[in-house]
């Protein structure tokens, strides 16, 4: 069994120092590994990022992220990732890793991810160049969702998907309906469906709610900190798995 904690949003300023470590002193205890599910930051300030990554200093699991909206909105995102990276976070834009517990291994797919909606409410590949670039990157970021995950498939004990856009309207309950397009896109569950997974993880509706599952059956667990209203959540992956 692999015990996965997860946790996104948790939007941390250059005023927040001290505020998630407290939480985190017995995380070694609890999990193998920690998933960040993105919005790491409020702007995607590398200082930001610098605060996150004192907060994690000695944490010894390995600790994996993805980006969110607000850590790109600075346009910084190489300099954000790099202090997560010095502090010990990899950061997945678009990659695959693989952690071995025990003798178990987990393998994470990692992307952003994008909103263009669900069923009924999406946007489409048509029309003015700027409405099919939006459209086309979240159709991208989905692709690129299945590859990875395909590529694990047979290598790894246990599959994730992590990313910040919800894959399913099931996540989003709470939020307005009106900007759920604005929250997550169908293709990312599509993508999970295809490749498969045991566990898809994200963060980005604080007001949504906290499971789903995809149209093919993958659990899906949004993980905003807004929403668990915890430090993180343990996921057990494994026969002996409550």
């Amino acid at each position: 069994m692999i015990r996965v904690a997860a946790v996104g949003d948790v939007h941390l300023g250059r005023d927040d120092a001290g505020r998630l470590r407290p939480d985190l002193g017995d995380l070694v205890e609890r999990a193998d590994a920690l998933l960040f599910a993105g919005d790491l930051t409020r702007v995607g300030d590398p200082d930001e990022a610098a605060v996150l990554a004192d907060e994690l200093d000695g944490i010894e699991v390995p600790m994996l992220s993805v980006l969110g909206n607000h850590d790109c909105h600075s346009d910084r995102e190489d300099e954000v990732c790099k202090v997560l990276e010095e502090a010990g976070v990899r950061v997945l834009r678009g990659e695959n890793a693989v952690v071995d517990v025990g003798g178990e291994t987990l393998g994470v797919s990692g992307v952003k991810g994008y909103g263009v909606g669900f069923a009924g409410a999406a946007a489409a590949d048509f029309g003015e160049r700027i409405s099919r670039a939006f459209f086309a990157h979240a159709r991208d970021e989905a692709c690129c969702l299945e590859e990875l995950l395909a590529q694990l498939d047979g290598r790894v004990d246990h599959r994730v998907a992590l990313m910040h856009y919800a894959p399913v309207p099931d996540t989003l309950a709470g939020e307005p309906v009106g900007i759920w397009p604005f929250l997550g896109s169908y293709l990312l569950a599509e993508a999970v469906d295809r490749a498969g997974a045991d566990l898809v993880v994200h963060g980005h509706a604080h007001a949504g709610s906290e499971t789903g599952t995809t149209p093919g059956g993958v659990p899906v667990r949004n993980v905003a900190q807004p929403v668990i209203r915890r430090p993180y959540h343990v996921f057990c992956l494994g026969d002996d798995a409550a």
